[in-house]
């Protein structure tokens, strides 16, 4: 009992040391903390964090960085696409969504400067906070497995939610995963929460995220380790011979060259329809890409539907060009419904929802389809900022969040979900420096 009230203590006292050093680590802390969380307990830690910041005016440190700008245009370009959206009811709907974009670069502007201490000590409290969303899952899930007898409550969707997104959830955990990683001072509470989220990482089964996951923990253990320093030459022998042997072995190379064409289930990226509510062709990617017409039994896999949205802008493109605007904030949707329509995919029954109601599971096609290149420019630009800044510090961190949401951006429209643009927009503003008055 004494060592557990000490261990609160210590807790608690280091809380109160990190608040007087930033008086806005609190509410921060638990802004990034209750992302899985309900979208509405995630917005009252946001108006604890902006009453916090307006009531602590005497300590605003008043600065700024070009991404700051970067994100405020992204909203208002998606805020003014009304007046040319092709579905302005929709696109008026969804602006509220994207307010961060400009909300939270606002706060970031009066916000004291994030000291790499602070930085540390969020990612901590954030960290741990997702091995007790992991234990909680997975509590859950014994017991669902205890009434039902069903092992798929411990995977993918039903592990987390359909709502929460195991996709997103594995980007979470694979962010945790690397801090308590890259501790210089290991205890055995960080190997075990690091085992732990890795584990989740696997039983939440995003592929991509999977595949992305191992080449980071590699370039992790070969690089950015204290042994890989003395060994910086042999280590760069090794890695090279490792993912040489994955991506060019023969037989390997020769099944992905099959897979392109072959009517197999398995796939890259998740797939966005259940196959038993609906077809009985698997389709290839060769032909989401290639035939003149589906019918209503055709069952997209992951990749070979993305390969058909794809298609889909493409000829879009081709045919409207709307290249400079795009077809306004979602309104996209209404457009690949109406080439859904054309080529005859399943458009749903009373048990499950049909492929024209999806967006393109990609973000950069789907900011592109909405609001035009511009659009698609000003999240590239954030992307090559984030990597030019991560690089050039010597914190793996930073480096695997970056290279997380460009691989994740690939097969989810991520910013087109609350969750997706608050932990994006948070975690990139609390990475990058910022210049005050005082510096310039």
């Amino acid at each position: 009992m004494n060592n557990i009230y000490s261990y609160w203590n210590s807790v608690w006292s280091d809380i109160q040391n990190n608040q007087k050093q930033h008086f806005a680590f609190i509410p921060i802390t638990l802004y990034v903390i209750t992302i899985p969380l309900s979208l509405g307990i995630n917005n009252l830690m946001l108006l604890l964090l902006v009453a916090t910041t307006l009531l602590s005016y005497k300590k605003w440190q008043v600065g700024s960085h070009i991404v700051y700008y970067l994100f405020a245009a992204l909203f208002i370009l998606s805020a003014i696409s009304y007046f040319w959206s092709v579905d302005p009811e929709r696109t008026l709907k969804t602006i509220p969504r994207n307010i961060y974009w400009v909300l939270l670069p606002i706060l970031f502007v009066f916000l004291p400067v994030f000291t790499k201490e602070i930085k540390q000590a969020v990612l901590k409290y954030y960290s741990y906070s997702m091995v007790g969303y992991g234990t909680f899952y997975v509590v859950k899930a014994i017991f669902r497995f205890i009434q039902t007898g069903n092992k798929e409550v411990f995977f993918y969707h039903e592990l987390v939610t359909k709502e929460v997104n195991a996709i997103h959830v594995s980007v979470y955990f694979a962010l945790a995963f690397f801090y308590f990683y890259n501790l210089s001072v290991k205890k055995t509470i960080h190997w075990f929460s690091a085992a732990f989220l890795a584990i989740l990482l696997f039983l939440l089964s995003s592929k991509l995220i999977i595949v992305v996951f191992v080449l980071l923990f590699l370039v992790n253990y070969f690089f950015f380790t204290k042994s890989a320093q003395k060994l910086r030459m042999r280590n760069l022998m090794i890695f090279v011979l490792l993912v040489g042997s994955i991506l060019f072995f023969g037989k390997i190379k020769e099944r992905f060259a099959v897979e392109l064409q072959a009517n197999n289930e398995k796939s890259i990226s998740h797939t966005v329809l259940e196959m038993q509510n609906q077809g009985i062709h698997i389709v290839s990617v060769y032909e989401a890409w290639n035939q003149e017409k589906f019918s209503p039994n055709d069952f997209f896999p992951g990749t070979a539907f993305r390969v058909y949205q794809a298609r889909m802008l493409k000829e879009l493109l081709e045919e409207e060009s709307p290249w400079l605007t795009g077809y306004g904030l979602e309104g996209s949707y209404k457009k690949l419904e109406e080439k859904a329509i054309k080529y005859n995919v399943f458009l749903g029954n009373e048990n499950s929802e049909g492929y024209q109601k999806k967006n393109f599971h990609n973000q950069y096609l789907q900011l592109l389809a909405d609001l035009g290149i511009f659009g698609l420019l000003l999240l590239v630009f954030i992307l090559v900022i984030l990597v030019k800044n991560a690089f050039s510090l010597k914190d793996f961190v930073p480096i695997a969040f970056t290279i997380l949401m460009i691989s994740l951006f690939l097969t989810e429209s991520f910013l087109w979900r609350q969750r997706g643009i608050v932990f994006f927009t948070i975690f990139t503003l609390m990475m990058l420096p910022k210049v005050t008055k005082q510096q310039q």
